[in-house]
Formats: structure tokens, sequence, C-alpha cells
């Protein structure tokens, strides 16, 4: 299985941005743990502070992956052109967010592209990435059902 993982805004900063949020562990360090924990799975990352970089990466992952994990950071709740990509791309996709979005601000209650996606995860950290790869790698059908 392929499976793509896509990370939006100020997520490069992961392991120094506000670390009692989202932890001291940068990104790719994360992710090299799950490319050893799932040795069967081929994982293909981006990340991008800019919104139609983040549609382009969906529309390219689409093509060469066979399920998608999202965390548009920000632009979950504003952005209608990810929530459109998502429906268009005819892959799974979930959503994932490190923190819990419904125990902050009340503008982050709302997930554009959260709605849009097969499921969110949310509030459980990096663990939510991990997550999402053990629902598509034990749900094989919902590949076939995007």
């Amino acid at each position: 299985m392929h499976i793509a993982i896509i990370n939006g805004p100020n997520l490069n900063l992961l392991g120094s941005r506000e670390p009692e949020i989202y932890g001291n562990q940068s990104f790719e360090d994360y992710l090299d743990t799950l490319a050893t924990d799932y040795p069967e799975v081929e994982f293909s990352y981006g990340q991008s502070n800019v919104e139609g970089e983040i549609v382009n990466l969906l529309q390219l992952f689409a093509r060469e992956c066979d399920a998608i994990l999202i965390n548009p950071a920000g632009y979950s709740h504003t952005s209608v052109a990810i929530a459109d990509a998502i429906r268009a791309i005819g892959k799974p996709v979930i959503e994932v967010h490190i923190s819990n979005v419904h125990s902050r601000e009340p503008f982050r209650h709302t997930l554009l592209s959260g709605g849009a996606a097969l499921g969110v995860v949310s509030g459980l950290g990096l663990d939510g990435y991990r997550l999402g790869v053990e629902h598509f790698l034990s749900h094989p059908e919902a590949q076939k059902e995007a």
C-alpha cells in the first residue's frame, strides 16, 4: 500500500512550535518511525504553507497513492479549495489534527476539509497519523469506495 501524508501551514515547525500543544518531535522524525513500524507501506510526504500547493499535492498524490492522510492545519477551517480537491480526487482521505480542535478557539470547531474526508482524527497528537495508517491497512475496501 502507498499512503501519502500532506501537512499544511506551520507544521514544518513541529518540534519547536508550541511544544505544549504540538509536542517536541519533528514530523520528519515521526515519519521515520512510521516507516519503520510499517515496512509494508510506502510513504510519500509533502508539506506546504501555501493553500494552492496543498491542492496540487492532493492531485499529484492521488495519481500515485492508494490513500492520503492530510493535516491542512489552519486551512481546515477556511479552505473550500482543499475541501473541493479532497472530493474531486477519488481517493480515500483521512484528516488528522494533532491538537483537539474542539477544545480550542471556537473558529477551529468548523472543519471544511474534514467534511469532505472519510474521517477525522483530532487531539491524539502525532499518533493520529498512525491511527489513519491502521485504518487504511485494516479497511482496504475504503480505497474502492472513494
